[in-house]
């Protein structure tokens, strides 16, 4: 006769406390195996696992999701193509914010039904004999960590098979997709609304540095600042020492080389693959600290409130703007002709930046006029900033 008591706890009768870090190892395992295989591996081919390291991951996610990588890996590849316009399967500035955090699972799986993203998006994933007569089959998986769990830790197990189940559609499908795009601080000036939810990416592997990652998408990195940890990297280096993962590629890592003052070669490529960076530093460094100052320099709670507005029409985003927003920033700019100097010469910066197929030499004298003329508009930080323009080089990734 079977004891009521091993129906009630399994085969493991295990304290709360060992529930709770049981389920955080266990789905901290599933947010890996997305973020190294699904995302950095099959997504944007940043990284290289090893083919057993491949087959875990694959197992894993079918039995903790019952996804597919060439569903998942379609709809995100389209989701960058097409971020932020009605073609995008998940953005919250399309489908509103309480609908891709709350209803995320939803969206995916309708974009995952569609044969055309699949047949566009979805090539290159595997198409083996596992894919075809086991992972196809969604709920086996799901169904078969059910029964494993009641078998092992009883009615509690159920509590950790539901979480399993909760945990990827919620973070990755709901946060990821939704508060990445809506709530954060941004690195880079990219043209979609992507955030970075925190520098600190532990909870979902890395994933919460979004706008690192929409700068540079094919980066197997995702932290860009020194002081930004991504877990996923971390699990990166240690099967890359293992032999188990060959990074493809990386983001570009500016250094700055003070002994040169001359704009050459070096200096064109580190402009070239750091172009991102270079107008995030400018934005940083030129435009933030003007702006700061006017808002010192204003009288008056209404004038403050107006470079308030200001700032938030700043042209970091200045493609999403409205035809009324546009309107109100070229209303407001004249009366502050410093900040009105200082966006030209970012607008003028960005088109040399657009103009690089043009080649090395036209560039090279396209941006020495353009530090020239900054170095005469009396502008401090401007001066400062074209002054060490020549510094910038590149420096091997590690």
């Amino acid at each position: 006769m079977i004891d009521p008591l091993t129906l009630w706890h399994g085969l493991f009768l295990l304290p709360i406390w060992a529930c709770l870090l049981l389920c955080l190892c266990l789905t901290h395992a599933t947010i890996v195996c997305v973020t190294l295989y699904l995302h950095r591996d099959q997504a944007h081919c940043g990284l290289q696992l090893s083919e057993p390291v491949r087959h875990l991951c694959r197992f894993w996610l079918w039995l903790t999701t019952g996804m597919v990588t060439q569903e998942w890996v379609a709809v995100h590849r389209k989701h960058h193509a097409t971020c932020e316009t009605e073609d995008d399967p998940h953005s919250p500035a399309i489908h509103g914010i309480r609908a891709v955090l709350w209803d995320g699972v939803s969206l995916y799986r309708k974009e995952a039904c569609n044969r055309e993203t699949l047949e566009r998006y979805g090539q290159g994933t595997p198409n083996d004999f596992l894919e075809h007569h086991l992972y196809k089959y969604h709920v086996l998986g799901v169904v078969l960590l059910l029964f494993t769990k009641l078998i092992l830790f009883g009615l509690p197990g159920l509590a950790l098979w539901a979480i399993q189940m909760l945990w990827i559609p919620f973070f990755a499908a709901g946060v990821i997709n939704g508060l990445g795009h809506w709530f954060g601080y941004r690195n880079f000036a990219t043209r979609d609304i992507s955030t970075n939810i925190s520098n600190v990416g532990i909870l979902i592997g890395g994933e919460e540095m979004h706008n690192n990652h929409h700068a540079y998408p094919f980066s197997a990195r995702f932290s860009m600042r020194w002081w930004e940890f991504d877990v996923g990297w971390m699990y990166i280096r240690l099967l890359r020492a293992l032999g188990l993962a060959t990074v493809n590629r990386q983001a570009p890592r500016l250094r700055m080389c003070r002994d040169k003052t001359q704009i050459d070669y070096d200096t064109i490529r580190a402009l070239i693959n750091s172009r991102i960076i270079v107008m995030g530093q400018y934005a940083r460094s030129v435009l933030l600290p003007t702006l700061r100052q006017e808002i010192r320099r204003a009288r008056g709670s209404a004038g403050r409130e107006q470079l308030a507005r200001l700032r938030k029409l700043l042209p970091t985003l200045e493609h999403r703007m409205t035809t009324r927003e546009h309107e109100q920033l070229q209303r407001l700019l004249p009366q502050y002709p410093q900040l009105q100097e200082i966006l030209q010469y970012q607008r003028r910066l960005q088109e040399i930046f657009q103009a690089r197929h043009e080649g090395y030499r036209l560039m090279r004298e396209r941006l020495n006029q353009w530090r020239f003329n900054a170095e005469q508009t009396g502008i401090e930080t401007l001066q400062k900033f074209a002054r060490q323009l020549c510094y910038y080089s590149l420096r091997p990734t590690a």
